[in-house]
């Protein structure tokens, strides 16, 4: 029998008691009234897929991801046409027709979000966290306090850290 056919000898446990003891702290996230422009380079400075979008208060109110920020760019493309005068472009006119040119957006984050947050308390059992990233078919659900406030975040990979070997 080989490697891959052959029985397990051990099994996967959950070393995390609750949602506290498997979260990321201080999770990544977006002001809701942040610009399209300032998500991505925050996405793209950060190397991140999605983050909560919070409120004055610090309460989340939404996810941006990427999937969403995609889907508002295949919809939202301003294409402009060049200028009918010179205004001192550095680049000849006879280059216009090379480049293309679109308008910066300025959208904020909260109408582009998703405005539904699955959120777990910071004493939800580490089973049940599991459950809801496994039931809800999502990549990470974001922890809160007593008072809502967005305090971590659990990842797929968060739930690979505190699993061992039995």
């Amino acid at each position: 029998m080989n490697a891959t056919m052959s029985k397990p000898s051990s099994h996967l446990v959950l070393r995390a008691r609750t949602a506290s003891e498997m979260m990321s702290i201080n999770p990544l996230s977006l002001h809701e009234n942040a610009t399209l422009r300032e998500a991505l380079t925050f996405f793209v400075d950060r190397n991140v897929s999605g983050a909560a979008v919070i409120d004055e208060a610090g309460r989340p109110v939404g996810v941006l991801t990427q999937s969403d920020i995609l889907i508002h760019d295949r919809e939202q493309v301003e294409t402009l046409s060049a200028p009918d005068e010179d205004y001192g472009t550095p680049l000849p006119r006879s280059w216009w027709d090379r480049f293309h040119l679109e308008r910066a957006d300025a959208t904020p984050v909260r109408d582009l979000m998703t405005p539904a947050v699955f959120c777990v308390r910071t004493d939800t059992p580490a089973s049940k966290v599991v459950e809801e990233l496994r039931d809800l078919n999502v990549h990470r659900l974001f922890v809160t306090d007593g008072g809502g406030v967005l305090v971590g975040v659990v990842t797929a990979m968060d739930v690979i850290r505190v699993l061992e070997f039995d």
